[in-house]
């Protein structure tokens, strides 16, 4: 009898290109987890949500680090914040069945976003490799 192999999670990364047909079959949404100063350096992906990844942290009660608390620079996210989160991410999760796509500039944090969402239970987040950078090389 054979030896049973026991599965392993999903990858938490997904190919861009895989991710950009998955959008363009409008069964993914795309999250930017980037800060605001950076839709305002690099500009935005226009078929994103943005849900930065610092605020999210915040919201979930993560400690940041001081790197992080200093890119965040601001107040505390508020309670409406958190509803406002919860809202996006449920209505594209849950209501529209969708696929999570969280993206960054590297692909380094919308890692750790993808790692978030699955502990809270959205088990179809996933993080593009590469980021925007790799994104925007399909795209253009």
């Amino acid at each position: 009898m054979a030896a049973v192999i026991p599965t392993q999670e999903p990858p938490l990364e997904i190919k861009p290109e895989i991710a950009l047909e998955l959008v363009r079959l409008k069964i993914a949404t795309l999250i930017d987890v980037r800060q605001p100063v950076e839709h305002e350096l690099e500009g935005e992906v226009a078929e994103a949500e943005s849900v930065p990844l610092f605020d999210l942290k915040k919201l979930l009660g993560h400690k940041l680090t001081e790197d992080e608390q200093e890119m965040l620079d601001c107040d505390l996210p508020t309670a409406r914040d958190a509803r406002l989160f919860l809202s996006i991410i449920n209505k594209h999760h849950y209501q529209k069945g969708n696929v999570l796509l969280c993206l960054c500039n590297s692909g380094k944090r919308s890692l750790h976003a993808a790692q978030l969402l699955r502990s809270m239970g959205y088990e179809r987040a996933y993080s593009i490799t590469g980021g925007v950078r790799a994104w925007r090389e399909l795209v253009a």
